[in-house]
């Protein structure tokens, strides 16, 4: 399917504002966030209305004004105010986001975005606001299906970009592109544990890849998962039992026109319910872990943006590992041994830390596909809501996590600055010694442990300790900067940018990452 089903609202470039209340369906309402935006005639107007409320500049208003002697049109002015040396620019897709909510109680139907200016401090301003009112905008999958009359809030947005017409057209088909990626990863990751179950998440994929211009490969068979997957496994015993919750995992291939400069590599984790396994999350903790699947879902979300770009020179792979992480008489326990693709003797210490389980062999066999094929710069990474001790060190943002390869070329300064870039931020966290230390198996016959008995809020560099475990358990921690064949790889802990139950899922990092590999701003 094309971009135009993942999308909330069709977008309308807009030349000419007053044009649009001449049309047979007029628009509606003016959103402005920016009085530098707006031509004179309207500016006039709005400037008479902060003369009679002083609140305006701090608080989103709905009033009319005069678009010329014979014209008043309905305004809503959400400001995005003074900017400090804090801010950044998501204070745009904010104000935006707060415009759209505001038509929507006024009654608008075609509302025009009137998009800002961009500035020498935020140069994507527009492009970010315009992300942040689709991102208001999103329908829910489940309530799209089961009730159609509400399966958009507005039909269409009109877009009005100052600068120029064609720049407009551009960005509004740049935004396309991200927000069908955004969108895919909203719906896979904000589904309920039922409709997003592992099968399900694999019949949606095929349909939004239908195109053929990314291949689609799903393993089902358990058998297979035993042999090649076995940490993966071991988390879908449990759930296993259940025909509708048997785990897949999704492979997701783009091969550019020209042959590949380099090579984006993403194992998302797609655990779609953790209930923590027999360690069970108790004391009403368990509510919201629907969500632990989204980065598995940026994963797919990002493999759409491929899609819709179509890189000359860019390979890129995605693979979704989708288990649900069930507790039941056949669920994995603690001090199970299990020896993983890598050959690597684990201990389970823990059933609640299964999302590195759940990725590990497919990071080792897309480790192994790198050094068999000599895939051309290669990029591993590792996208997870992962710990709790990632939100408590850096809140809503996501944290970035180089191995030795990756830190020698500055990745996790240049992802963050991607991110910066179009308002999808990134902290990031160095991995030292004491990270593999602490994973080193602790009895005699096991290599790895796993985790700790504690929450990873509860550890001593919680977010930390299971990017070491990934390299251990793979063999990543054989391609450092001193081996033969050194491999770059990256963790991106998002839990705490992901998005929670009951906010929309933002779709981090697909931003930042697209900007950072495809270039998109």
């Amino acid at each position: 399917m094309g971009v135009e089903g993942y999308l909330p609202c069709e977008l309308v470039p807009v030349v000419d504002l007053a044009a649009t209340l001449n049309q047979t369906d007029r628009c509606d309402a003016f959103c402005v966030l920016d009085d530098a935006s707006v031509p004179a005639s309207l500016a006039r107007g709005i400037e008479s209305q902060k003369s009679f409320d002083a609140g305006i500049s701090s608080e989103v208003c709905c009033f009319g004004a005069k678009l010329d002697a014979d014209t008043t049109v309905r305004v809503v002015y959400s400001a995005v105010g003074e900017l400090s040396d804090f801010d950044d620019v998501r204070r745009y897709a904010e104000a935006a986001g707060c415009a759209m909510r505001r038509a929507l109680k006024a009654g608008a139907r075609y509302p025009v975005l009137i998009l800002p200016k961009p500035t020498q401090r935020f140069a994507n301003a527009p492009l970010v606001a315009l992300l942040g009112a689709l991102h208001e905008l999103y329908v829910p999958l489940q309530l799209r299906e089961d009730v159609p009359s509400k399966r958009q809030r507005y039909p269409r947005l009109g877009v009005y970009y100052p600068e120029n017409a064609q720049r407009g057209q551009e960005l509004v088909r740049t935004v396309q592109a991200l927000e069908a990626g955004r969108f895919v990863a909203r719906d896979i990751g904000g589904g309920d544990p039922e409709r997003m179950a592992p099968p399900r998440v694999a019949e949606y994929v095929l349909g939004a890849f239908s195109s053929g211009t990314v291949k689609v490969t799903v393993v089902d068979d358990v058998r297979v998962f035993e042999r090649e997957y076995p940490l993966f496994q071991a988390v879908n015993r449990a759930a296993g039992t259940v025909d509708r919750h048997r785990g897949r995992i999704i492979f997701l291939e783009y091969k550019p026109p020209n042959p590949a400069r380099k090579t984006v590599v993403l194992v998302g984790k797609g655990v779609t319910y953790d209930t923590g396994g027999a360690d069970i999350k108790a004391g009403g903790i368990m509510a919201g872990m629907s969500r632990d699947k989204c980065g598995a879902a940026a994963v797919a979300g990002f493999m759409k943006v491929v899609e819709q770009r179509r890189p000359a020179d860019v390979h890129a792979i995605g693979v979704l590992c989708m288990v649900r992480n069930s507790v039941g008489e056949e669920c994995y326990v603690s001090d199970e041994m299990v020896t993983s693709r890598a050959g690597v003797r684990i201990r389970v210490g823990n059933t609640d830390a299964e999302g590195r389980m759940a990725m590990a062999d497919a990071l080792c066999q897309m480790k192994e596909r790198v050094l068999q094929e000599g895939l051309p710069d290669p990029h591993l990474y590792t996208i997870a809501t992962l710990t709790g001790h990632a939100v408590l060190a850096v809140g809503n943002s996501a944290i970035v996590m180089d191995n030795g390869p990756a830190r020698a070329v500055d990745h996790g300064l240049q992802l963050q600055r991607a991110g910066e870039a179009v308002g999808d931020p990134f902290e990031i966290s160095v991995l030292r010694r004491e990270d593999f230390t602490f994973h080193q198996g602790k009895c005699y016959g096991e290599d790895v442990l796993q985790a700790n008995n504690l929450p990873s809020s509860r550890t001593p560099r919680g977010h930390q300790g299971p990017a070491a475990f990934l390299m251990l358990a793979t063999g990543l921690d054989k391609c450092g900067l001193a081996s033969s064949h050194p491999i770059k790889y990256s963790h991106l802990d998002i839990a705490g940018s992901a998005g929670d139950i009951p906010e929309t899922p933002t779709g981090s990092p697909i931003l930042a990452l697209a900007q950072a590999h495809l270039g998109c701003c």
